[in-house]
């Protein structure tokens, strides 16, 4: 999927702020943008003024999916806390802060560029021991030090994208990457035990496993401050509660009835802007992002709907009935079309999380937001619209036809349109 971005002015005004600020959008640096003559030149101009240096450390769970098939949702969520309070704990002790909103097992922190190589890795081998010695999940974590774009909270550009996916699709449990330029910043004399991952260069270059090395232990990790959470407090509380009793399984059916929703998911990804430097792309992205939102909320009927997020090329949407759901992902098709952006979109049904988030945003989780993501990123084909097996109950399905596919051994149905 590819387009260039629409052309026109760009009217801020005619967004939800609010949301916008807790979507993660740069909504500033868009007008900017489209204010300039678009050029790499104007690219690398705007977006030098939020450039930054240091360290990017991003972690991601393991073992998820045994996880989820003999625990509720709740139950994974609580698994999965535990890890990020380690993390966040050691890291902040040593100077570092959080990015962004820690949605799902995801965490991210950033570490200045005056930061030591041998302190930093030290605590995240500390991390990985603590989470090991008293979590029922593990996590891989990796390391880049580079050049970042800090946008609206989140870092941007071609090194963080890279160390996300080092992070989320080439590490293990309980395993450390870092990049060349981390090993780099270490000096000569060094007692930590690296070794070299097999397989081809990232767009950073090569990376390395912490085998081993000396521990943080003469730092106290900062306790009773909360990362970056992406729930409200009073379901946070609760999550704390069903962490501290894992076995209760009355309290997890409580909790579960009390907060659980059954509603439609639409997830919606757009298609990608070429760029002849990775400073277009960015800017590029975002722009078609910002007409996305836009779209969006212009569609969205006014009762029994609200926009979760739009992250990167990435939207999603919540509502209370299947049919209006339906109906506003071929709009949103069709009026995305207009402006010569392709999307494929999944739409499923079911028990989910969602609400909003302390900053003020929202965000969800729940099986049917797996669903849609696999049906429209996974298996889907630009200009489509995927809906779950489970919608046939709920509205007319002209126009659809059946698929079914098999994934990792597992067998899909869903109906394509």
């Amino acid at each position: 999927m590819a387009s260039e971005p629409p052309t026109g002015a760009y009217i801020p005004g005619r967004f939800d702020t609010a949301q916008g600020a807790a979507t993660g959008l740069p909504l500033a640096v868009i007008e900017q943008w489209r204010d300039s003559g678009q050029s790499a030149t104007d690219a690398r101009r705007l977006l030098s003024r939020h450039a930054t240096r240091g360290y990017n450390v991003v972690s991601d769970s393991a073992g998820l999916t045994k996880l989820s098939q003999r625990l509720g949702l709740l139950e994974v969520l609580a698994v999965i806390d535990r890890p990020k309070r380690i993390l966040y704990a050691y890291a902040k002790a040593i100077g570092g802060e959080a990015v962004g909103v820690w949605a799902a097992d995801n965490a991210q922190m950033f570490h200045s560029d005056a930061t030591d190589a041998r302190v930093l890795l030290s605590a995240l081998l500390k991390v990985q021991d603590e989470i090991e010695r008293c979590c029922r999940a593990r996590v891989g974590i990796g390391v880049h030090h580079g050049s970042f774009y800090d946008l609206s909270g989140g870092l941007y550009g071609a090194e963080a994208d890279a160390i996300e996916e080092i992070a989320e699709n080439h590490t293990e449990g309980g395993e450390l990457a870092v990049t060349a330029a981390v090993v780099d910043r270490l000096p000569g004399d060094h007692s930590f035990v690296i070794r070299r991952k097999d397989g081809p260069e990232s767009p950073v270059g090569a990376v390395y496993q912490v085998l081993d090395g000396p521990r943080l232990d003469d730092v106290r990790p900062v306790e009773g401050q909360p990362y970056p959470i992406p729930y409200s407090a009073a379901f946070y509380a609760d999550l704390l509660r069903l962490e501290h009793s894992p076995e209760d399984a009355e309290l997890a059916e409580q909790l579960t009835a009390e907060h659980l929703q059954h509603r439609t998911v639409v997830l919606v990804e757009r298609s990608v802007a070429p760029a002849e430097t990775p400073e277009l792309g960015l800017l590029r992205g975002l722009s078609l992002s910002a007409v996305m939102k836009e779209t969006g909320l212009r569609l969205m009927p006014a009762r029994g709907a609200v926009e979760i997020k739009i992250a990167g090329p990435l939207a999603i949407y919540l509502f209370e009935d299947p049919g209006p759901a339906v109906r506003f992902a071929q709009s949103l098709r069709a009026g995305l079309a207009e402006h010569e952006i392709s999307c494929r979109i999944g739409v499923a049904d079911g028990p989910v999380l969602a609400g909003q988030t302390p900053g003020g945003g929202w965000d969800i989780a729940g099986a049917p937001v797996n669903l849609a993501s696999k049906m429209a990123q996974d298996l889907g084909a630009p200009g489509r619209v995927y809906l779950s097996e489970a919608l046939r109950e709920h509205i007319h399905l002209d126009g659809f036809a059946a698929v079914q596919r098999t994934v990792s051994g597992v067998r899909m149905a869903y109906f394509e349109g």
